[in-house]
């Protein structure tokens, strides 16, 4: 016979121990891209100095992305999706090393750069479909943008001729000049026709890369003067707009998690 429950006891079942998920800091994430960034290296196989550029890559990148995002906790959804196109960059630049010393395949190196470029137009879809977006977000986006180029343009420099590295040298050179020149590190404009004339640098350096392109020299050439356009147009705005903005523009810590708002970006262009 059962025994009767006491009056006013409400009866529960026990509930089931919770289970904590499992949280990927900010630390075990840049950490993870630079394991992952060397198991892709050593896959890809550039040879013994692309492998030492690799890995030289993935602890450099390690190191200054530690930095840029010591005020979070993690990265967010866009930020994963650039963090994959920095491993992919560095499998680029190892490829890259390998190549000029006479050794990898042109075609995986236009296969990995590809991935790197399509994944360009995706970081940015997810930061604004998730709320995510930030200027540090931006920040890290464009450098990686850079960089990529740089890289490109010096494999195509090997043999189309070293006034190729001005396309890859152009945004460094810019950024040099804004410390000089302090009222070029205003922000600018939205400008549609700035980011297409990026895709197409990174276009065009990947099919120059490939080899199959007839008249590649050409195409490299205006994709060339083209930038100069974009930057010599933005250059110009931000000239005519000293007056207003001159000493206003800040070089303070950044209000979005950044350590500091140069580490990744000193012109914010």
């Amino acid at each position: 016979m059962t025994a009767p429950r006491p009056v006013g006891v409400v009866w529960r079942a026990a509930a089931p121990p919770r289970r904590r998920g499992l949280r990927l800091t900010r630390g075990t994430e840049l950490a993870g891209a630079a394991g992952v960034q060397v198991a892709l290296v050593a896959a890809l196989r550039p040879g013994i100095a692309g492998m030492a550029v690799g890995v030289v890559y993935a602890l450099s990148a390690w190191a200054i992305l530690s930095a840029a995002f010591r005020g979070r906790r993690a990265l967010g959804p866009a930020d994963h999706v650039t963090l994959t196109r920095v491993v992919l960059t560095g499998g680029v630049s190892a490829l890259v090393t390998g190549h000029l010393l006479g050794g990898g395949h042109a075609w995986t190196l236009v296969a990995v750069a590809t991935a790197a470029l399509v994944l360009d137009g995706v970081d940015g879809q997810v930061a604004r479909r998730t709320g995510t977006a930030s200027r540090l977000g931006a920040r890290f986006d464009m450098e990686v943008d850079a960089f990529l180029v740089l890289v490109l343009s010096v494999h195509v420099a090997w043999t189309a001729g070293a006034w190729v590295l001005a396309i890859g040298a152009m945004r460094y050179a810019f950024g040099a000049a804004a410390w000089v020149a302090p009222w070029l590190r205003a922000d600018l404009r939205p400008s549609i026709a700035r980011k297409a004339v990026a895709v197409v640098q990174g276009v065009t350096l990947v099919a120059a890369a490939s080899g199959v392109v007839p008249y590649a020299g050409a195409l490299v050439g205006a994709a060339l003067a083209l930038l100069l356009w974009s930057f010599g147009r933005d250059v110009v705005w931000l000239f005519l707009q000293r007056e207003r903005r001159g000493s206003r523009v800040s070089r303070g810590r950044s209000t979005d998690g950044a350590g500091s708002p140069r580490v990744l970006d000193p012109v914010a262009r």
